[in-house]
Parts: structure tokens; C-alpha cells; sequence
């Protein structure tokens, strides 16, 4: 299974990434918020940042697997010095645990840092948050996000198969967040203890502090709780999109969007919804 897994791990990452957004889309044709948009052109918008990510990720796909030949030689890392950590199953779940909290504190940077935030922006700036929302990431973003990655493969020492494997449930948890769905109170109520929900992930998709600075987790909701980041909000009060990029010509179009990080920086402020962002009621 872990060769499989090794040898074939653009494929497979391919694979359950279609099959998994063909789930998500219908999901959100049967039982989406009814959000009054056109999805076709919306989808074709986010799908275009694809294609300019191909480089990014295969530069850094390259370091992943030289990062990690190195410490798996030299025996470096914390994995390498937990007991049981040569075993398959408690290895992965000290792997998934370790690289979500990076990308917890990936995240919370983004956010927190005037030019890192401006890329981050670009994701934020969407005024209708579906599935195709996973895919609206500027590449430099592309760049910092993969290479924290890196750092935290190379402080906690993760081998090459449990990489691939967190990545497919990563893959998976990020397109159930991003979906046009909310799932009843009660089931997310119970979810939303260990794991971020649509309904979670929506908040941190409101389109003013304080609520865009919370809920910062990429599969697990613990770090939130722990930190202080966790918040809920209702559906009917949730707005998507950003107070500070409202302008329609720049952020529901691909190269204006990609100008975003490099233009002067605007500081969010409290203010009526803007023209043009949506609610999710």
C-alpha cells in the first residue's frame, strides 16, 4: 500500500481530488445554500489559478522529497525520536497531528503580517465561498504555504507515505470546509469538536474582523479552542467576501486578483456590507 501510495501520488492525489470535488458540487446542487450566483462562471473564475499553481507545486514537490530523503538518512526530527514511531499507524497520527498544527500556525501568519495577509487575500476576497473557493490561491501564497510545509517536514521528521496520506485527507477536509452547505446545528455541534466544518469555515470566511480572524484550523478545530481562535456565528449573520476588496473589478477578476499582493495595503475596517458581497441567508 505505501509503495502504491509512493509511486503513484499524483495520480491518486488527482484521482480523489475529481472525485471528491464531483461529490462536493452536487451536494451543493441538491442541498447548497441557494445562493443567487452563477456557479458555472464562478467555478471557471477559481479554476484558472489551477494552472499558474502547476509550477509552484511541482518546485516544491521536489524539495518535499529531498527534505525528506535527508532526514529519513540522517535520522532527523521529532518522529524520530517519539517510541513506536516505527509503526505505521501511531507514526501517521503523530505526523497528521504535528503538520496540522503547522498549518494552524501557517494560517494564523497569514493573517497577522501586512504582505503575507495581502496574498492570503486573494482566497478571503471571494464573495461566494463553494468548493471551487479551494482552488482561488495566488501563486506566491502557493509558494509560502508549501514552503512552512516544508519546515515543518524537516523539524518533525515525516516520511514520504504518511506526507501523501495526510495531504489526500487534507485534500478532502478542505473541500467539505469550503462547500456552498451548511450542515444541521446538532451534527455540527458534534463534528465541530474535533473537526472544521462548512459551518465553522463560513465564519472565517465573514467578511470583517473579528470574525475573519478566527477558526484558523485546516482539519482539526482543537487548535482553535486551544488558542483562543474558535468562534461560531449564525447562518443568517455570515457575509462572505472582505469589507476592504468589495470592488467588483478587482476581486471577481483573474488579473486584478493576482495585482491584489502587490497593490498598497488596505486595512480592514467596520463597515456596512459592501455592494456586490452576499450573505449566506
Amino acid at each position: 500500500m505505501k509503495g502504491f501510495m509512493l509511486r503513484n501520488n499524483s495520480l491518486l492525489q488527482l484521482t480523489v481530488f475529481a472525485t471528491l470535488l464531483l461529490i462536493c458540487w452536487n451536494i451543493e446542487n441538491i442541498a447548497g445554500l441557494g445562493l443567487n450566483y452563477k456557479k458555472w462562471r464562478h467555478a471557471a473564475l477559481n479554476a484558472k489559478f489551477i494552472f499558474i499553481n502547476f509550477i509552484p507545486e511541482g518546485i516544491m514537490g521536489i524539495m518535499f522529497i529531498k527534505v525528506i530523503g535527508w532526514t529519513g538518512v540522517n535520522h532527523f526530527g521529532l518522529l524520530y525520536h517519539l517510541p513506536y514511531m516505527h509503526h505505521a499507524l501511531p507514526n501517521f497520527i503523530m505526523t497528521f497531528i504535528l503538520l496540522d498544527l503547522g498549518e494552524y500556525i501557517y494560517h494564523f501568519l497569514m493573517h497577522k503580517f501586512k504582505r503575507l495577509w495581502m496574498f492570503h487575500a486573494v482566497h478571503h476576497c471571494d464573495t461566494v465561498v463553494d468548493v471551487s473557493t479551494t482552488l482561488r490561491e495566488h501563486p506566491c501564497e502557493n509558494l509560502i504555504r508549501n514552503g512552512f510545509t516544508l519546515i515543518w517536514i524537516f523539524l518533525s521528521g515525516t516520511v514520504l507515505w504518511a506526507l501523501v496520506l495526510r495531504q489526500l485527507l487534507q485534500l478532502a477536509s478542505n473541500l467539505f470546509a469550503h462547500m456552498n452547505y451548511r450542515l444541521p446545528e446538532k451534527v455540527d455541534s458534534i463534528l465541530g469538536i474535533l473537526f472544521i466544518t462548512p459551518n465553522l469555515h463560513h465564519v472565517h470566511h465573514h467578511y470583517k474582523q473579528p470574525y475573519t480572524d478566527c477558526n484558523y484550523g485546516d482539519v482539526l478545530s482543537i487548535w482553535d479552542r486551544m488558542f483562543g481562535t474558535f468562534c461560531k456565528l449564525p447562518a443568517e449573520k455570515v457575509v462572505f467576501g472582505l469589507d476592504v476588496y468589495s470592488n467588483q473589478n478587482e476581486n471577481q477578476h483573474y488579473y486584478p486578483l493576482l495585482k491584489i499582493p502587490f497593490g498598497e495595503y488596505k486595512a480592514p475596517g467596520d463597515v456596512s456590507v459592501p455592494e456586490g458581497i452576499v450573505s449566506v441567508s
